[in-house]
């Protein structure tokens, strides 16, 4: 993976002053050398400068960027974040159209697609990716960004001028382009976080291009392009070939993300996810003598204070030997220090650009920067759940019940610690259901589907477009910013477009959660781990972090200078703190509880401050 930014104005000739804009392209792609740290390269043409920051995993030496090819007198230049997994498929296609490879990248492969097939390529592509090309002959640049988002794109407009970059920090090295947040970014970071409303850049005048989008830029403006979507109608396999067409899918996706020139391994938390994948790959290694690395995940003390819940029914620990010893797999059990959770808020913030998940996201930092030391490429387990109703509210009839995001039904935690003049402006609640009835409309529709059903494909299209993204996201920000790639095979175009719509009746066979998976499952998992009831990632059951976390918080809001003090009524916060609040559920997803709602309110402090964020 890597990072690319750069900008665009068809009002100016950058070559004319090429120096002057390389400096400024240097500098937003030297943001991003967490992103790649192996290479960096400029590129300055008519009306665009390009920047890369390359991460290498496909043709080491060949595979640099920005890479330009001249075809019949017109220069194509393109700067690219991800991976394709069809680059084979494509390739020989091209070669029947008579073009010739000079390297063995999917970039160039992306690169001829584009020259060949124009915009239409997009369709062609399997991967996870975000791109820009320059387009001499058209006068126009060509921006895209995969299906589910799995690789970021942001951009702010400014004085003619369309600045874009993978992360949101490198937006800020461009003149002009300040830290700034209004109603709406309060919004974002108040009702909706660690959420955030695909689109929205969550600063002023930053925006993000959206999943499954293009966008043109040429001399008359810029146009996005929604070039694909799920479609909802009837299920026609029987039960039988229902679950060998999942389990083609699903073999297919982990095999296909296996190519690498680099070390490889996957994430093993003993779950049914990551454990289909570690099967399969493992497999697919011994075919060609190798053995395959796994990493799980532990918290200091967590034996100890573990105790199991509606969402946490048992612990990883004794799963994972299991695994290993089943597929015979290099394993490395990592466990994060309780300290570090507290240490690493900052640094998480700093990854993400926005407040997060605190300590979920501080772990997984501290356990990439572990599994960096090496392998530079991982397939983990993300996006399963949402594509085949893992999750509680799938089933809790208050997720059927309530127009509400089913992860956060309440504000009131939210709002209890605001200043009341702010409280009363952004009016969070209001804000929350804005954005979940735009969500609701887009929900492609199936005449076909009685009431539970309509709901249940609602409440599926919300977990695809709000807590998966959320959750690669997280998993980009984290692994990237320590210069690690991490693939996700469950959120391969092909499966989720069969999955979404395969009936309740089969993915819930039994009241069996994730039937659909389970049942694909057997012949490549052992039966007790196949049967294993879900447990999401980890999180620390130590009582040290939230005394930690807590002890952080009191120091920063005894500073009448905290930024936050802004915003937030210190004796709100402080009866937060002591509990003298309706504390309620977590205030987000499964995981995120009082110690998490601290650790946040650290981190929002931490982006007033570190990023000098103007309030207007």
């Amino acid at each position: 993976m890597c990072g690319i930014s750069g900008f665009i104005n068809f009002r100016n000739n950058y070559i004319n002053d090429s120096e002057k804009y390389r400096a400024i392209a240097k500098n937003m792609a030297d943001k991003l050398r967490h992103r790649g740290p192996d290479a960096s390269g400029e590129c300055v043409c008519e009306h665009a400068v390009f920047s890369h920051a390359r991460l290498s995993v496909i043709d080491i030496e060949g595979g640099k960027q920005p890479m330009k090819r001249t075809v019949e007198g017109h220069e194509f230049v393109i700067t690219y974040n991800g991976e394709l997994y069809n680059t084979d498929e494509i390739r020989d296609r091209l070669i029947t159209h008579g073009y010739k490879f000079s390297t063995t990248s999917d970039t160039e492969v992306l690169l001829y697609a584009y020259i060949q097939y124009g915009r239409e390529c997009v369709n062609m592509l399997n991967g996870i990716y975000a791109f820009a090309i320059w387009d001499s002959m058209r006068q126009e640049v060509f921006m895209c960004r995969d299906r589910f988002g799995v690789k970021p794109l942001f951009y702010s407009e400014i004085d003619n001028s369309l600045v874009f970059a993978s992360e949101i920090k490198a937006l800020f090295e461009y003149p002009g382009i300040v830290p700034k947040l209004n109603k709406t970014g309060l919004c974002e970071l108040f009702a909706m976080s660690p959420a955030r409303t695909q689109g929205e850049g969550v600063f002023y005048n930053v925006r993000e291009l959206r999943p499954a989008r293009y966008m043109v830029i040429n001399r008359y403006g810029k146009k996005i392009t929604k070039y694909w979507s799920l479609k909802s109608g009837e299920h026609t396999d029987s039960y039988e070939d229902t679950i060998d067409r999942v389990r083609e899918l699903v073999t297919d996706s982990i095999r296909r993300q296996l190519v690498s020139d680099v070390p490889i391994a996957t994430f093993l938390s003993g779950g049914l996810d990551s454990s289909i994948i570690t099967a399969v790959a493992a497999r697919e290694m011994e075919k060609h003598n190798k053995q395959l690395s796994t990493y799980s995940f532990d918290y200091e003390g967590n034996n100890e204070y573990f105790k199991p819940s509606a969402f946490q029914p048992d612990s990883d620990s004794a799963w994972v030997p299991r695994m290993c010893e089943e597929f015979n797999t290099e394993h490395k059990n990592l466990v994060c220090p309780t300290h570090t959770l507290g240490d690493l808020l900052e640094q998480a913030l700093l990854a993400k650009d926005l407040p997060g998940m605190a300590d979920v996201d501080a772990s997984l930092l501290y356990y990439c920067g572990e599994v960096k030391k090496n392998h530079t490429v991982v397939l983990s387990g993300e996006c399963s759940d949402e594509i085949f109703g893992g999750y509680p509210w799938f089933r809790d009839k208050t997720a059927f019940s309530r127009d509400a995001f089913p992860w956060c039904y309440d504000q009131s935690l939210r709002e209890s610690i605001l200043r009341p003049a702010v409280r009363n402006t952004l009016n969070l609640s209001e804000y929350s259901k804005m954005r979940y009835f735009e969500s609701i409309d887009e929900v492609p529709v199936y005449e076909g589907d009685n009431a539970e059903e309509k709901r249940r494909r609602e409440i599926a299209y919300l977990n695809i477009n709000w807590f998966m993204t959320n959750l690669l996201d997280r998993k980009d920000r984290m692994s990237m910013a320590q210069g690690l790639e991490v693939r996700v095979p469950f959120c391969d175009h092909r499966l989720v477009e069969y999955v979404w719509n395969i009936p309740w009746s089969m993915k819930n066979k039994d009241n069996v959660s994730k039937n659909v998976l389970r049942e694909a499952a057997k012949g490549i998992l052992p039966e007790d781990v196949r049967l294993r009831k879900k447990s999401p990632f980890p999180k620390t059951h130590n009582p040290e972090y939230e005394k930690i976390v807590k002890g952080m918080l009191y120091d920063t809001i005894s500073d009448s200078n905290a930024p936050i003090l802004s915003l937030c009524d210190r004796d709100n916060i402080v009866k937060a703190l002591e509990g003298k609040v309706d504390l309620g559920k977590p205030f987000f997803g499964q995981l995120m509880a009082l110690p998490q709602f601290y650790g946040y309110i650290l981190q929002l402090n931490y982006l007033l401050k570190d990023y000098h964020v103007w309030i207007i």
